[in-house]
């Protein structure tokens, strides 16, 4: 139903384009490695993190993640990458991706695998995360690292 010469705000909402949101954790070693995670659904490695729940803020959804996956209670700082992902294979939406400062993990031995999901955990130089993270993910490290020292968020659009 229309009201005047606008549709009603069901019916607008319902013909919006989706999107997905997920959000991840950049934590480091205090020698600079990045943690990585191995999904066992997955071939490929990752940042800790996942999908946020509707209507989760993107920041208490890192927060969940890496509590869910590593069993770690880290407090989320600031926002460091936002990556735009075209969709891909059975994916039919785009990915809109939230990568929040995770902090310096002094001692891994707090880390308790989600072994439900998740096969491992490293820590990886960030020269060498290339041969571990997809390549659109890839470019969040480096992203990342520029971002935390320079104080501003990145933005990193992956190309369609």
């Amino acid at each position: 139903m229309t009201t005047g010469n606008f549709l009603a705000a069901a019916d607008w909402y319902a013909q919006l384009p989706s999107v997905f949101t997920a959000a991840g954790a950049f934590i480091t070693a205090p020698d600079g490695r990045v943690l990585l995670v191995k999904p066992n659904y997955r071939d490929y490695w990752g940042l800790p993190g996942g999908i946020c729940e509707h209507a989760e803020p993107p920041h208490l959804a890192c927060a969940r993640e890496v509590r869910e996956e590593l069993g770690l209670d880290l407090a989320i700082g600031a926002l460091l990458v936002i990556d735009w992902v075209a969709p891909d294979g059975d994916r039919p939406d785009p990915i809109i991706y939230l990568l929040f400062d995770g902090g310096v993990l002094g001692d891994p031995a707090g880390i308790r695998l989600q072994h439900e999901e998740l096969d491992g955990y490293e820590f990886v130089d960030p020269a060498e995360v290339a041969g571990y993270l997809p390549p659109f993910a890839a470019p969040r490290v480096p992203a990342a690292l520029a971002a935390r020292a320079s104080g501003s968020a990145i933005y990193l659009p992956a190309p369609a």
